[in-house]
């Protein structure tokens, strides 16, 4: 657990006992640890299910997230659902959708390294509390972010690959492409759903926590 001795705000936050406790202080923090806070809506913490053993982490809010308070609601997210439903997964109850941070960035570019540097820790402690038995890294910026020193990479090489990592012991961690790229260059769909299928032959045989 990471706390900081000049932000009481953040550390109430951090020492929650429940995710509930835990998502219902951060929501209503008022957080202002980076300059995404001037200009959000809403604190963006997730969208699903805590005890779940899949959690899906993406980039950031966008503006329908921003508006709902709810992680991958748009145009992105319907496509996510959608995706997953035809494996038979269901983004609500099966897993847990957070982002690696939490506020909007303007004009939903990708969120700076010390915008990242702030909010992580919150990220952290959601994996904290979860234990997921499987983490969807969902494009490039994830993967950035949740494996800092993964270094230089290609989502070609990277996407429908599982992997491990010291950082995240017990845990099995794949790259997807982002939905937003898919809507971008639907031609990749066919290929985002054979990584699905192999994340799916995972997820079934993957006993629960």
């Amino acid at each position: 657990m990471q706390f900081d001795l000049f932000d009481s705000a953040q550390n109430q936050i951090l020492g929650a006992k429940t995710y509930s406790d835990f998502k219902e202080a951060l929501a209503g923090s008022g957080c202002v640890r980076c300059s995404l806070s001037s200009s959000r809506t809403h604190i963006v913490v997730d969208r699903g299910n805590p005890q779940a053993k899949v959690m899906i982490i993406g980039e950031a809010p966008g503006e329908n997230e921003d508006l709902q308070a709810r992680a991958f609601v748009g145009r992105a997210g319907k496509l996510l659902d959608e995706l997953m439903r035809e494996i038979g997964f269901n983004t609500e109850k099966d897993g847990l959708i957070a982002n690696v941070v939490k506020c909007r960035p303007p004009e939903n570019r990708a969120p700076l390294p010390k915008e990242v540097e702030a909010c992580f820790p919150f990220l952290r402690k959601q994996i904290q509390f979860m234990q997921p038995r499987i983490i969807l890294l969902l494009g490039a910026t994830a993967l950035r972010h949740v494996i800092p020193d993964k270094g230089e990479f290609s989502m070609g090489q990277e996407a429908g690959n599982f992997f491990s990592h010291t950082a995240y012991p017990g845990i099995e961690l794949m790259v997807l492409y982002h939905p937003a790229y898919i809507l971008r260059d639907p031609r990749k769909r066919p290929l985002m759903a054979e990584h699905l299928k192999r994340f799916q032959q995972c997820w079934i045989h993957t006993p629960p926590s």
